[in-house]
């Protein structure tokens, strides 16, 4: 099976990986030549990774035979598109747009967290778009949410299903609306922990802690807002507000870490020093 994966950062390279260590030929597409390279080399840097970590079915040199990472999408036999692009809707439906045709009979799917599926889809034919959310990172996290909207083809939704159950996933499905479920949800305690850190009620690390060892969480939400990007978490508690009303309001303390480039994981300051 052929399967193309657009955007070569985080997302894109993990998705990329997972298609591979489960028998996919991929077709990974990135701006630019650097940024081909770099996406080669992140793509490359992970399924290592997973093979010293002894979760790779695989040598990571043959997998990568199968890997193909180029500047632009050409017309090939796909039966599976993965947009992974910033999340940005006009830039989301021109990549989709651009897959529609060079992938006439692909299933597009897009790893969008939190914007429509009805809005990406318009003026494509819908009925082969749905959302199809990832987790970072994509070869350990076990699940895929499937996002559905009004247009979409029953059998598009099934076979999204299928394949990422046979990569190892557990799929839940969820009506297209601001924020799914997960989105919804974890942005939703992820501000009201960083308001509480805001106001003095306990550190990070102790807010954290009581999720984990209270809740049952692996990870605490201010640790997780550090591994996803706070500007990302920014970007979705801002559209959520627009859409859901202000209880999703960004604290004035993401807003000031964003603006002094503290991102968290990725740029190695956040809420915790990496």
């Amino acid at each position: 099976m052929i399967s193309a994966v657009i955007g070569g950062g985080t997302m894109g390279a993990g998705i990329a990986h997972l298609l591979l260590a489960g028998g996919h030929d991929v077709v990974l597409v990135e701006a630019g030549a650097d940024r081909v390279l770099a996406a080669r080399r992140a793509v490359e840097a992970s399924l290592a990774r997973a093979a010293d970590r002894g979760r790779l079915d695989g040598v990571p040199g043959e997998l990568l035979e199968r890997l193909t990472v180029v500047e632009r999408l050409e017309p090939v036999a796909a039966e599976l598109v993965v947009e992974a692009v910033p999340e940005d809707v006009g830039l989301k439906r021109r990549v989709l747009a651009a897959a529609a045709s060079a992938c006439p009979d692909a299933v597009l799917a897009s790893n969008t967290s939190s914007l429509s599926i009805s809005a990406l889809a318009e003026g494509l034919p819908g009925e082969r778009v749905l959302g199809m959310h990832f987790f970072n990172p994509v070869p350990v996290q076990q699940l895929v949410e499937l996002v559905h909207h009004d247009g979409v083809s029953p059998e598009v939704v099934a076979k999204a299903r299928a394949w990422a159950e046979e990569l190892g996933k557990t799929v839940i499905e969820v009506r297209d609306a601001p924020g799914f479920a997960t989105s919804r949800l974890g942005v939703a305690v992820g501000m009201e922990a960083i308001r509480m850190l805001e106001e003095g009620v306990a550190s990070a690390e102790d807010i954290d802690t009581g999720m984990r060892l209270g809740y049952g969480w692996p990870m605490g939400p201010l640790r997780l807002t550090d591994l996803v990007g706070l500007d990302v978490r920014l970007a979705i508690a801002e559209h959520l507000a627009a859409e859901l009303g202000p209880r999703f309001a960004p604290p004035a303390l993401l807003r000031e870490k964003v603006a002094a480039g503290h991102l968290g994981r990725k740029t190695g300051q956040g809420f915790f020093t990496w």
